[in-house]
């Protein structure tokens, strides 16, 4: 039995791996083991050998001997067992033992005797198989001894039992065992189901339980996928026993003996699988621990190919991972790759980043690289060392130790690894830090200092200001940092100025001097940034030499002490003096002190601001012949001196001084000064102790007197420190003090306009005074403002105000206030003294003079200072003090002396209001101040005694109680009153019609305007009724709507603007011009569109009158849709042009459609090159053939044409016999004409196709053309388009997985050609390698060979070089300077005015050379301006040469158009003579037919006013747009000449001739007038009065013909006539203007002529009445008269007509010719100057040519002189 088992197992295993095996269907042919894919070592039974692996939770006997029975038992009468399992099994000794083990497939005799066996009665019972490495595990197999389980489940681990996973779950009922398990079928091979086929109660023993991994009903498409790897992988399995099978015995009778008969036993377990390596292994090994020795083990080490390791090969080698671990897959191995280390390392590992960084090519990272190596594939060099491009990456020497100072160069000395050139890298270059340089990076670089480590940047910037260093350089010393500073820049980074200095700058010294005011600033010390010094108190400025606002610094005379304010002695008094407006005082102060002699003058000092020596100044003036020979001055000190004070030096005899007065001066300064201490009182004495002459004066020395103004006090300059302190700057100030005598303008009160340096100096010397700078101080009340002058103080005063401060009246002034001062006006008749009170102003009165002012007479009289009473007859109490005129006239008088009434009054006021004389109100119509009072004045007319009003403007009547005409309102009324009519002065205001007296309105509106207001033109006239300019509308009648014209000159416009109303597309102001794009004004009808073709025309627009397009090239037509002439096509394809010989063709005009050309007789063809047939010759001498060629021609067609009739009727006729005919001997002649006639015809029609098809050809080659042009542009784009599309793909394909991976495989391609070709080129002879290294050879014994001649060229360069550096010592850079330059070389830089070597001017240009330099640098920069000005003038002379010559070519091709135009000219006056001659005959005519009817005795009166009614309407052009057209047009003619010489001298002759008829004419025609106005007297008045109104129209509108033709031509002719045309246009203009007055007065003549004409009739009538019947017998009579005054009238009116033409003709001619001979002489004019400017210019031309021959051997020397100064530079000789 236990042989048909395992042969069972056996076949089962077969068929199990047999599926598997085609599952498996790319696994490799086992002949050939791993080599070329997966390997699979071979399955067993995973328990053999593992008995100490396989353990049960539950067995029978392991404590004690424990019985068990056996159900339905009945071969045996024994039922009941022991189990015994204490003891190994033993087939002899110990058979009842039923361990675990006993279930491991033995193939013993006893394997049906030894079993495993669980405990009775026991349900939950587990077997556990424990490996120790990963296995296959394919299926299992039990064979049980009892009933199979009712319930069990198999599980595996394959984490070691951490975790479990269910295989398969078996029950006899899996609903109620295993609820919510899947009972199946099986849909996925990981699928957990619940199985009930292995769990029946039968069989009773032996029955088995199958369980396979892989089912194989389920179809495995891939079986390496990880799951199915997953699935068959185990390292431990258990299988779970939950449910015994009873037969329900145990659930009736719970005794322990029942129990006895259920438990679990199995025979046998199979555990079929094998070692797990991941197709890296075809055989396993024993684990460590295991025997080897155990037939039929299934160890659990594989034994791993592929570069793997590991239990189970799931591990790469060591050093081969770089590829990821792989399980092996059919034919590919996934075998591990080594590490690419470059012989650097041993040790390395996988990184699936870089894997995947690299495309999936190498994941492999190399660990611990020797020899200095580092990177992935210990391809790069350490940090601090670098790859040797000349060794191999393999060499253990190939890093070297970077030579790199660690302070200077980044990342601590570290260097560039390797050599790239792309990156721009150098292996071993350092990379020095941003401010290092040097190979080693061990120094700064320019511009910064200090290297060290610590610094990112390595060095640190010099931080030297450019404006303090020298040169600007930012260079400074490399250790210490200092910067190079110029002269006056101090500081480590030169941007300090030294002390007195500021401004840092980029000027040659660096920095300027503070120059701080010597006195406004405290020191010499200034702001480096700013420059601002420290000011003195109040003082501001820079250079602190400016005064705050509201301050000032004094001047000289500051310290002045006015002598009317001293204490003055006996005899001394103030004598107060006027100034004089106009003229500038001379004194200062109110006055003077008068000072006899001995008198004496004692001022108080008390204001001294600063210590030292003053001039005393004494200003004056004398009252008398000779000097004052003695004034003693005493300085009075409070006590003595201190030897200690500033004025400690000073003796009692400094202190007495003694001065003379001269009589010829105003001021004396004595010799000495005074020494004065500051905070110090003082007290002067002035004794005035002699005149030099007092004996000679009349009383002695009594009236000796000096008028004493001031003292003052000046600082002496020479005892200050700013003046006198030794150094160079104080000598300078004090020269310049002295120089400009700064003193002496102080000393005069009119003193002379201070200089500028004086008033420098004196400002420092105030500011040192006073400590600063002084107050204002002005007054408030006195002053303008609180600001004074800057200079002295001097506040700006109010009238009549004086002092500095502005605080006191001048003399002769009072009432000090804001508004100033007010003159006294003291009268100088009645007051005593010029000067008044100064709070009052009252002056001292003379005796009998009043007044403020003491200037007028006492109330009630007049006439100062001859005072008189008043005249004002008792109507007042006061008159004018100078006029006597009354003053507030009483009881409605006025005048001077109230002597008339007040306007409005009436009355003799003189008479008194006893008498009647009273002033009454005049009654107009009522009095003043009543509301209704209208006149200016009144009086009473003395006869009627009636009051007579003065109406005012506006209003009439005897009491004014009307409106004047041109007025309205109701004056009648209260507070009405009369205004002007608002008829915008339209109306005549003395027509008492004019406008409605109540409402205004307006009635009798004049100069064509109408309305309430006339405030509009009436109809038919435009403009604004408020300016009288209404004039008629002028519309064009062809171009205005028909509904707005009466007659055909009698148009309505729009009365504001003169707008007519307009047909369509007609605009204009008059409608006198078509609107764009449309043409056809005459029509009438309005404008009709151009309609020109879009495409064929230039321009959409097309002439205003013919309506012509401007067509394109090959297009004609009015519209342009035809082809133009001599061109042939269809217009809206192409047209061409006409391709035909000149020679000959009949016309150049071509078939419009074919393009066939019209042949002359003897030519044919579609050109028409070539002889027609019957003609011989060479085109184009085409002759005519022989006449016989004529008759033979004739007789062959005869003949062809009956030959061709009858083969038509044989054919006909015989029918099949015909054929008979082609073996018949035809004759010669027929065989030869029928064929070449028929050849012919075919020829013909060949020749007619082919030209046919050839223009077809030219229309195909050149619509083929542009479609070429066309694709070519689209292959264009297409190519343009493709690359797009290319670049777009490669885009598209590196954006997806796909696209990136046909990337990733045509770079590999490619990279591994590159590969093979880089292997060839070194493996392949020859090849680039090769050819370099022996290119290195060669090049190596080149050097060997060249090495000796190249040391001694060296050496011999080196000698040379020596020698020149010898040489170069010994020059002497003072000689080069002085030649180069033109200054001495030892001159410094800022004493040379030439410059030199390394000189530089203010802004830091180098300077070398100047004006007055003989240097080389001069004399080349004077040659180069020399030879720019010589191009310069050489550019302007060819300039202007050229100019004349175009100038002449223009005036030749003038002159030549203009003899062109003139001859036309004398062509169309010829013809224009001819028209004049026929139009005077037809003159003459028409006059003698006039004459003989007016001489005829039965013209009647009516008749002769008829035909000179209808000789009266013969008018030339009246309206101003017809004068503007006929003007235009003839503009348009005159331009068109420009030069009429030649026509001039052929038409002199005619143009007389034509004046001459002209005035025959004209008398003809007056004459003829005269006539009919004499022949009739009734027509007289009227008939005269129309013909000098038509006269003077004609004549009006002749000058206005004249003056336009005159115009234009003078315009187009001479603009030199600019201003006579002008004064032309203003003629035209007044012309105008004449012509529609004339116009009104013939219409008011018309308007008489017509009421005469009415008078006359109704006389007639009654004449008539009385003649009816004498003239019955008379009828017939009037009969014929009446018929022969219709011939009559028809006959005038066409002579009439007839003369009217001639005569405009004629006039026309006349102005014309005249215009022509005066347009004629201007251009003789001109062209006679243009000859003179011509040869004016050849002489310049000349004379400019000999300038350039001289220029040009100047510029020859100039050169010769540059070369030798080069040559000599050059040498330095």
């Amino acid at each position: 039995m236990y042989i048909y088992i395992y042969i069972y197992i056996y076949i089962y295993s077969i068929l199990f791996y047999s599926i598997l095996y085609m599952y498996m269907s790319n696994e490799p042919d086992h002949s050939h083991g791993c080599a070329h894919g997966s390997c699979y070592p071979a399955t067993g039974d995973l328990l053999i050998g593992r008995e100490k692996n396989l353990k049960a939770s539950s067995t029978c006997g392991m404590r004690r001997k424990e019985p068990y029975c056996i159900v339905s038992h009945l071969q045996d009468e024994k039922k009941c067992f022991d189990c015994d399992s204490r003891r190994p099994y033993d087939p002899v000794y110990n058979t009842i033992n039923h361990r675990i083990e006993n279930v491991i497939t033995a193939f013993k005799p006893h394997r049906k005797k030894s079993w495993w066996q669980s405990e009775n009665g026991k349900s939950d019972v587990f077997i556990q198989l424990d490996l120790e490495a990963e296995f296959h595990f394919t299926h299992l197999i039990m064979t049980f001894k009892t009933f199979r389980p009712a319930a069990m489940l198999i599980e595996r681990s394959a984490d070691f039992g951490r975790t479990w996973q269910i295989y398969r779950y078996f029950s006899h009922d899996c609903a109620t065992t295993f609820r919510g398990v899947s009972q199946g079928p099986l849909r996925n091979i990981n699928d957990v189901i619940c199985e009930s086929r292995y769990s029946d109660i039968e069989p009773s023993t032996e029955g088995e339980v199958i369980y396979r991994v892989l089912d194989p009903a389920i179809r495995i498409m891939d079986p390496y996928s990880p799951n199915i790897q997953n699935q068959l992988k185990i390292t431990n399995l258990r299988v779970n026993f939950t449910k015994l099978h009873t037969l329900g015995d145990n659930l009736l009778d719970p005794r322990a003996e029942i129990k006895e008969k259920y438990y679990y036993a199995i025979y046998e377990l199979v555990v079929r699988g094998n070692c797990f390596c991941y197709g890296h292994a075809s055989e396993c090994a024993p684990i460590d621990g295991i025997r080897d020795d155990i037939e039929g083990m299934v160890h659990g080490r594989c034994v791993c190919n592929h570069n793997t390791n590991g239990l189970n090969c799931e591990q790469c080698d060591d050093f081969y991972n770089d590829l990821p671990w792989r399980p092996a897959e059919g034919r590919n191995t996934n075998a591990c790759k080594k590490c690419n280390c470059n012989s650097h390392s041993s040790v390395c590992h996988f990184d699936m980043a870089v894997y995947l960084a690299t495309g999936n090519s190498s994941g492999g990272v190399c660990d611990d690289c020797q020899h200095n190596t580092m990177g992935r594939n210990c391809e790069m060099c350490k940090p601090f060392y670098y790859k040797d491009p000349f060794k191999d990456i393999r060499d253990p020497r190939v890093c070297i130790a970077c030579d790199c100072d660690p302070d200077g160069s980044q990342n601590g000395g570290m260097c560039d690894s390797h050599t790239d050139p792309s990156l721009g890298m150098v292996g071993g270059q350092c990379r020095c830090k941003a401010n290092v340089e040097g190979p080693r990076c061990d120094k700064c670089r320019s511009g910064f200092f200090g290297l060290s480590a610590d610094n990112p940047q390595g060095c640190q910037p010099c931080r030297c200001d450019h404006r303090g260093t020298v040169s600007g350089s930012s260079q400074c010393d490399p250790v210490s940092g200092d910067c190079f500073c110029k002269r006056l820049v101090t500081g480590r980074s030169c941007d300090q100025c030294l002390p007195e200095h500021w401004a840092l700058s980029h000027d040659l010294n660096g920095c300027r001097g503070c120059e701080c005011d010597i006195g406004g600033a405290l020191d010499n010390h200034c702001s480096m940034e700013s420059g601002q010094c420290r000011c003195r108190s109040h003082m501001t400025g820079r250079q602190c030499t400016q005064v705050e606002s509201g301050y000032f610094f004094i001047a000289l005379d500051h310290f002045l002490y006015e002598a009317e304010l001293a204490k003055m002695g006996q005899g001394s008094m103030l004598e107060t003096r006027e100034h004089q407006p106009g003229r500038p005082a001379t004194w200062t102060g109110i006055g003077f002190a008068r000072v006899p002699e001995g008198g004496t003058l004692e001022f108080r000092i008390t204001n001294i601001p600063y210590s030292m020596e003053y001039d005393l100044l004494i200003r004056y003036e004398t009252q008398m012949p000779r000097d004052w020979e003695e004034v003693r001055i005493t300085v009075i000190r409070p006590g003595p001196i201190p030897t200690s004070s500033p004025c400690g030096n000073t003796i009692p005899d400094d202190d007495r001084l003694t001065v003379s007065l001269p009589a010829g001066a105003r001021f004396v300064v004595p010799p000495h000064p005074v020494c004065l201490e500051r905070d110090v009182a003082y007290t002067l004495r002035f004794e005035f102790r002699r005149y030099q002459d007092a004996n000679s004066i009349l009383n002695g020395a009594a009236n000796a007197v000096l008028l004493v103004d001031s003292i003052v006090l000046m600082p002496r300059h020479s005892s200050m420190d700013m003046f006198n302190a030794g150094d160079p700057a104080s000598n300078n100030r004090k020269q310049t003090y002295e120089r400009y005598r700064c003193h002496e303008g102080a000393k005069s009160v009119t003193r002379p306009l201070m200089s500028d340096t004086c008033a420098k100096l004196i400002t420092s010397m105030s500011a040192i005074i006073n400590d600063g700078a002084l107050p204002c101080n002005c007054d408030p009340q006195g002053s303008i403002s609180s600001l004074c002058d800057v200079r002295g103080g001097q506040c700006r005063c109010r009238p009549n105000v004086i002092g500095r401060r502005c605080d006191q009246c001048a003399p002769g002034t009072y009432g000090f206030g804001t508004s100033g001062c007010a003159a006294c006006g003291c009268s100088l008749e009645g007051s005593v003294t010029r000067l008044c009170d100064k709070f009052t102003g009252q002056c001292q009165c003379r005796p009998g003079a009043f007044g403020q002012r003491c200037d007028g007479c006492q109330a009630g009289h007049w006439g100062f200072p001859s005072c008189r009473p008043c005249q004002c007859n008792g109507h007042a109490d006061e008159c004018d003090q100078r006029t006597g005129a009354c003053i507030r006239c009483r009881d409605n008088t006025g005048g001077d002396k109230c002597d008339r009434c007040a306007n409005g009054y009436y009355g003799n006021p003189v008479l008194g209001i006893v008498s009647g004389g009273q002033c009454r109100p005049c009654p107009c119509p009522d009095g003043p101040n009543s509301g209704r009072h209208f006149a200016a004045s009144c009086y009473q007319d003395n006869r009627s005694r009636q009051i007579i009003c003065n109406c005012n403007q506006g209003y009439t009547g005897a009491r004014c109680e009307e409106c004047a005409p041109g007025y309205y309102g109701n004056p009648s009324q209260p507070g009405g009153r009369c205004q002007p009519c608002q008829c915008n002065n339209n109306i005549d205001m003395s027509d008492i019609g004019s406008c409605d007296r109540q409402t205004g309105e307006c009635r009798k509106c004049l100069y064509n305007t109408e309305g309430p207001n006339c405030g509009i033109c009436r109809s038919g006239y435009f403009g604004d009724a408020s300016r009288r300019n209404c004039r008629k509308c002028t519309c064009n009648f062809l171009g205005t709507d028909r509904s707005q014209c009466m007659e055909r000159e009698d148009c309505v416009c729009q009365r504001t603007t003169g707008q007519c109303q307009c047909l369509p597309n007609v605009i204009g102001l008059t409608c006198d011009h078509c609107a764009p794009d449309h043409w056809n004004l005459a029509g009438g009808r309005g404008c009709e569109s151009c309609g020109c073709d879009p495409n064929n025309s230039v321009t959409s627009s097309c002439n205003e009158f013919t309506g012509q397009c401007q067509c394109r090239d090959g297009f004609g037509g009015k519209t342009c849709t035809d082809c133009q002439e001599n061109y042939w096509g269809d217009p809206q394809t192409q047209c061409r042009a006409c391709d035909c010989d000149w020679r000959g063709i009949e016309t150049s005009q071509c078939n419009r459609v074919t393009g066939h050309c019209v042949c002359q007789q003897g030519v044919s063809g579609v050109r028409c090159d070539q002889c027609a047939r019957g003609f011989s010759g060479q085109f184009p001498n085409c002759q005519p053939c022989h006449q016989c060629f004529g008759d033979w021609d004739r007789i062959v067609q005869v003949q062809t044409f009956f030959l061709l009739s009858l083969s038509r009727f044989i054919q006909f006729a015989y029918g099949s016999s015909f054929d008979m005919l082609s073996g018949l001997q035809l004759t010669p002649q027929f065989l030869l004409i029928l064929p070449r006639r028929a050849q012919i015809g075919e020829t013909t029609d060949t020749l007619n196709r082919l030209e046919g098809d050839l223009t077809i050809v030219q229309d195909g080659n050149s619509e083929a053309s542009k479609e070429l042009s066309a694709l070519e542009r689209e292959a264009k784009e297409l190519n343009l388009t493709s690359e797009q599309l290319h670049h777009q793909l490669d885009v598209l394909k590196n954006s997806n997985f796909l696209g990136a991976y046909d990337s990733i495989r045509t770079s590999y391609n490619k990279s591994r050609d590159a590969e093979r070709r880089a292997n060839e080129s070194t493996t392949t002879r020859p090849s680039t390698v090769s050819q370099s290294a022996d290119t290195r050879r060669r090049t190596e014994r080149l050097i060997t060979a060249k090495k000796d001649d190249f040391n001694r060229k060296n050496s011999a360069n080196k000698r040379a070089l020596g020698e020149l550096n010898t040489r170069a010592q010994g020059l002497d850079m003072k000689k080069i300077n002085e030649k180069v330059c033109g200054a001495p070389g030892d001159a410094p830089c800022g004493e040379s005015p030439c410059g030199g070597a390394g000189c530089r001017d203010d802004e830091g240009n180098r300077h070398c050379g100047g004006l007055n330099c003989n240097s080389a640098v001069s004399l080349a920069d004077n040659a180069l301006e020399r030879a720019k000005h010589a191009e310069k003038e050489l550019n302007k002379a060819m300039g202007e040469v050229e100019g004349l010559f175009t100038k002449v070519a223009e005036a030749k091709n003038k002159a030549e158009e203009a003899k062109g135009k003139a001859q036309a000219a004398l062509d169309k006056a010829t013809a224009t003579k001819n028209k004049v001659e026929r139009s005077n005959n037809d003159l003459r005519d028409l006059i003698k037919q006039i004459r003989e009817f007016l001489t005829q005795e039965g013209a009647d009166p009516d008749s002769i006013e008829a035909v000179a009614n209808h000789v009266l309407a013969l008018s030339i052009p009246a309206s101003p747009l017809q004068i503007r057209h006929l003007a235009d047009e003839i503009k348009d003619r005159v331009r068109s000449l420009s030069n009429v010489d030649a026509i001039l001298e052929q038409t002199q002759d005619d143009v007389r001739k034509a004046e001459q008829l002209l005035l025959d004419a004209k008398r003809a025609s007056l004459k003829a007038l005269f006539s009919i106005v004499f022949s009739h007297r009734r027509m007289l008045f009227h008939t005269r009065a129309l013909r000098e109104n038509i006269i003077q129209q004609k004549q009006s509108l002749h000058l206005c013909y004249f003056r336009r033709i005159r115009i234009h031509c003078a315009s187009s002719c001479s603009p030199q006539i600019e201003s006579e045309t002008s004064n032309s246009e203003k003629d035209l203009n007044d012309a105008m203007d004449r012509l529609g007055t004339l116009g009104r007065e013939i219409n008011a003549l018309k308007t008489k002529r017509a009421n005469n004409s009415m008078a006359a009739a109704r006389a007639e009538e009654t004449a008539t009445m009385a003649r009816d019947k004498a003239n019955e017998a008379k009828q017939i009579l009037d009969g014929q008269l009446t018929d022969k005054y219709h011939e009559v009238q028809q006959r005038v009116d066409t002579k009439a007509k007839a003369v009217k033409d001639a005569k405009k003709r004629a006039e026309s001619l006349r102005d014309e010719a005249k215009e022509l001979l005066r347009d004629a002489q201007n251009k003789l004019r001109r062209l006679a100057e243009l000859e003179k400017n011509y040869e004016e210019n050849q002489r310049k031309l000349e004379g400019k040519a000999r300038q350039l021959d001289g220029l040009e051997d100047q510029m020859k020397a100039i050169l010769n002189d540059i070369n030798k100064q080069i040559q000599i530079y050059n040498t330095c000789q």
